[in-house]
């Protein structure tokens, strides 16, 4: 049995409720929609669309997150992070245990690159693995992403 090692999407998809924790909500009635376009065979990263409606709502990252802005716009502040509207193009990145204040105006849909992130000593482990890997293997069988440094 094979399995596909390359999977295309679009993010013109069906969403489906994914519902804001009420409590984090400060104005508004905002709804919040997503649909995941892939995951790691590890589970530890993933790849969403995510919309929502207009409103205010404060954001609390369990996780490593990149957003791309494709459409609407957002005024995101928090850790930091001054008040700052965002749209189409904009690129944000979240990292785990931070928090920022969302005020969506009008709506925002977003694609979204998450991955959970690991112990440090486990992360340092997984390095010295791709390092040693990369090392051993004959250039000629090098993956694009050993030649790139991704490892």
């Amino acid at each position: 049995m094979t399995s596909n090692l390359i999977l295309t999407a679009t993010t013109q998809v069906e969403l489906k409720p994914a519902p804001i924790e009420p409590s984090w909500i400060l104005e508004g009635n905002p709804v919040a929609t997503n649909c995941p376009l892939s995951r790691s065979a590890d589970g530890m990263a993933s790849t969403i669309i995510w919309h929502c409606t207009e409103g205010k709502f404060e954001w609390h990252y369990d996780i490593d997150e990149t957003i791309c802005i494709l459409e609407g716009s957002v005024v995101i502040e928090g850790d930091g992070l001054p008040a700052k509207r965002y749209g189409p193009g904009d690129v944000i990145f979240f990292k785990d245990g931070a928090s920022a204040r969302w005020h969506v105006e009008g709506h925002i849909r977003k694609i979204a690159f998450c991955r959970r992130t690991q112990p440090k000593l486990i992360g340092l482990a997984v390095r010295i693995y791709a390092k040693l890997r990369s090392m051993l293997t004959p250039s000629g069988q090098r993956t694009t992403q050993s030649l790139l440094g991704a490892n």
